[in-house]
């Protein structure tokens, strides 16, 4: 289950070759895919959910203690943002166009919404079906997917909310699904399951619906958690247990590995002025570490270009 800010120039690699960790390719120019602290051990052992809005700021659930949402900005203040109600804990979070947060409350089965302004927070979809939604990848109109595990029998359920609310199960019988993320085009769902160690691409059509099931990549080791990607396609994994980001090309070839300091990386998000930082919640740590990457991501394009 499942950001520092300052680095140096820019750098470029060949198109056919694949990225290297801390390249620095000479003066002035920046070393990427190279990780630090941007938090203190602020977070529970529950942290999740990194998000970035519009603006910069960054999202990550259970501050100081479980329930919880803290917000840090562009210029590294933290603070609490909310507390959830009626015990809700949260888990994954996705911001639409609008500046609404959707939360996964994986104790309540529910997707929240939060008002960015008024910080109002309202049940957006709830299923008696759902087991404990995990984490949630958004389309830019606004349709979220959410990942469904039921951890106590290793399977998982797949679900389309739309932008009324109203909730559509995709799949079932599936593996501990738990990361999931939209491609650049959003003809493509990718959907990891944690404990079978698979990530499985869909074909995505414009209502929603998924099909062409396939697996797009397997681990022999470790576990599975967020998943986002860039703006080239590529797909940036949470390898919990291992302690990196392992980055997945198109076709489902890893490209590098960012290593971190901490090893139960839980989620990843893209932000800084450019998209190209990334920030990675790890829960043994209970911090927020930051690297930056060659590309920016795509949900922070979808919102900047609104």
């Amino acid at each position: 289950m499942k950001f520092g800010y300052w680095v140096a120039g820019c750098l470029y690699l060949a198109a056919c070759s694949a990225p290297q960790n801390d390249q620095n390719t000479g003066a002035g120019e920046e070393t990427v895919y190279q990780a630090s602290d941007l938090t203190d051990s602020v977070f529970t052992s529950g942290i999740e959910g990194p998000a970035v809005d519009k603006d910069g700021n960054l999202y990550v659930v259970n501050y100081l203690r479980q329930g919880t949402i803290g917000v840090i900005h562009p210029d590294g203040k933290e603070e609490l943002f909310v507390t959830l109600p009626d015990s809700s804990i949260g888990n994954g979070i996705r911001i639409n166009q609008q500046g609404t947060l959707f939360i996964a409350d994986y104790t309540r089965h529910n997707i929240l919404a939060i008002d960015p302004i008024s910080k109002a927070i309202s049940v957006f979809a709830h299923n008696d079906q759902m087991n404990q939604p995990n984490d949630v990848a958004i389309r830019e109109n606004g349709t979220l997917f959410a990942s469904d595990p039921k951890w106590s029998a290793n399977t998982g359920q797949l679900w389309r909310i739309d932008t009324d609310g109203s909730m559509t199960l995709l799949a079932d019988s599936l593996g501990t699904t738990n990361g999931i993320e939209v491609s650049p085009d959003e003809k493509t769902l990718y959907v990891a399951e944690s404990a079978q160690r698979k990530i499985w691409a869909y074909n995505l059509d414009p209502a929603g619906n998924i099909s062409n099931r396939r697996l797009f990549h397997e681990y022999d080791d470790f576990g599975l958690d967020g998943m986002r990607c860039d703006t080239e396609g590529n797909l940036y994994v949470s390898r919990y247990g291992k302690g990196v980001i392992d980055i997945l090309n198109p076709e489902g070839k890893s490209l590098t590995e960012v290593p971190l300091k901490g090893k139960k990386t839980s989620n990843i998000a893209f932000g800084g002025p450019d998209g190209k930082t990334c920030y990675v919640t790890l829960q043994d740590r209970g911090v927020v570490e930051t690297f930056r990457a060659e590309h920016s991501g795509r949900s922070w394009k979808m919102l900047q270009a609104n």
